[in-house]
């Protein structure tokens, strides 16, 4: 693959997008294709999926070999192992940014021009999604949104961060591998929201982009209810604590811009 990212931005970033994909053979060729029609290289990772599922990326990469790049885990490592993937390889080839997308669906893909824009002009941002959803919205998942939010607002003593589950977003790579390099982040759903804590603490500027989130009637979810809601509450608790140990650093951030 090409270093090469979307022609219209500015010259000091270099982003392509990753798309974490497992199962989701319905939709992920829209959504490759509104990637690439936003003229972003497109790392595809292949998280154990089904054959049939595989034969749908596999059409994918060969019909566009030098915009996607296909990669495979073999088994199923969860959503947060495939992103790490991406982002790993998306750093061996040169990008700078690295757009997080979901293979389902449910982000517009013509908000991807908005996002990169905002990474070109804060490049040592973290860029991440504000959902704004319609009413094909899960109620349950939209109450846990909800509890989400507010544990996050606490673990990090801010409103910084208006939706830490959203999968669609940019992040600047350098400060990511450095925390990749630092601590083993978490493999399946709580990598979303713990990644954004952990730089948050570290001071990384963010900014929050509105964007329109639909769930299709015909997608296919990988949210466990019980298994995720126990990882998620269980990754709460410990940044909870890890808060507590950053409290004096947290606060002199907070009265610094009041």
């Amino acid at each position: 693959m090409p270093a090469a990212g979307c022609c219209s931005v500015a010259p000091m970033i270099n982003p392509c997008a990753v798309i974490p994909v497992y199962n989701h053979q319905a939709a992920v060729t829209a959504v490759v294709s509104g990637v690439l029609a936003q003229q972003l290289a497109c790392i595809v990772v292949d998280d154990g999926s089904t054959p049939a599922c595989a034969a749908v990326l596999d059409g994918l990469a060969a019909a566009t070999p030098r915009q996607v790049t296909l990669l495979r885990h073999p088994a199923n490592r969860g959503k947060g192992a495939a992103v790490l993937t991406g982002i790993r390889h998306a750093a061996r080839a040169g990008f700078t940014h690295v757009l997080q997308i979901d293979a389902d669906g449910q982000h517009r893909v013509e908000d991807i021009a908005r996002f990169i824009a905002q990474a070109a002009t804060h490049p040592q941002a973290l860029v991440i999604g504000s959902p704004r959803f319609d009413d094909s919205v899960p109620g349950l998942r939209l109450w846990a949104r909800y509890l989400t939010h507010a544990w996050v607002s606490i673990n990090t003593l801010s409103r910084r961060i208006e939706d830490s589950m959203c999968g669609f977003r940019v992040y600047p790579l350098a400060p990511l591998l450095e925390l990749d390099r630092q601590r083993k982040l978490g493999a399946r759903m709580s990598f979303d929201i713990e990644v954004l804590v952990r730089l948050c603490w570290a001071g990384i500027e963010i900014i929050n982009v509105p964007t329109e989130v639909s769930y299709p009637k015909d997608g296919v979810s990988h949210f466990r209810g019980g298994l995720d809601n126990l990882l998620i509450s269980r990754l709460h608790a410990t940044l909870f604590f890890g808060m507590l140990l950053r409290l004096p650093t947290l606060l002199a951030r907070k009265w610094s811009v009041l």
